[in-house]
């Protein structure tokens, strides 16, 4: 039976959220940066941890596709992939590129569809994979940002409702390589 895991993101250091002069949080003298900023952590905390887990299953001899949340993510991501080190690096291509087939770790985003039979699907768009119940293995990720934690929750449901068998673990039980 495929399977969706959903590692959550450690919430930030509560000593930030205190409230400053009888203000709500967002009130705040910048806390609209400090969301921001805290966006932004979040996005690059699930980057590096789809690519870590991406090398974990290649290593395990796995096809892995990663679903960008658009197109510009998708190219960020291939950047990152070959700017790493040698020992550790994974052969990938963005969709359409490559050899026939694909690489073995594949990036697309929404609109486009992997090429092959891949095992993993490891998701950073908000939306859920239509196919999704097409891998064995679905790796999702649930940020504190509580509109993208909606987002996650309609994709727990719809993964659900697929038939896939849920899990969720902490950020920091993510296998490492």
């Amino acid at each position: 039976m495929p399977t969706a895991t959903f590692y959550l993101l450690s919430p930030p250091d509560s000593a930030d959220d205190t409230e400053h002069s009888g203000l709500s949080l967002e009130q705040q003298p910048g806390r609209e940066q400090q969301i921001r900023e805290q966006q932004t952590r979040e996005q690059q905390t699930i980057v590096e941890t789809a690519i870590e887990l991406a090398f974990y299953y290649y290593q395990q001899g796995q096809r892995i596709y990663l679903a960008a949340s658009d197109q510009q993510q998708a190219h960020q991501l291939d950047d990152a992939l070959w700017q790493r080190d040698p020992d550790i690096f994974m052969p990938h291509n963005l969709v359409g590129e490559g050899p026939r087939g694909g690489a073995p770790v594949e990036i697309g985003w929404p609109g486009v569809r992997h090429t092959g039979h891949r095992s993993v699907l490891i998701n950073l768009a908000t939306e859920p994979s239509n196919f999704a119940p097409s891998f064995a293995q679905v790796v999702d990720f649930v940020p504190c940002d509580e509109t993208l934690k909606q987002h996650a929750r309609h994709r727990y449901k719809a993964y659900r409702l697929a038939g896939l068998q849920l899990h969720t673990l902490a950020i920091d039980q993510s296998p490492k390589p």
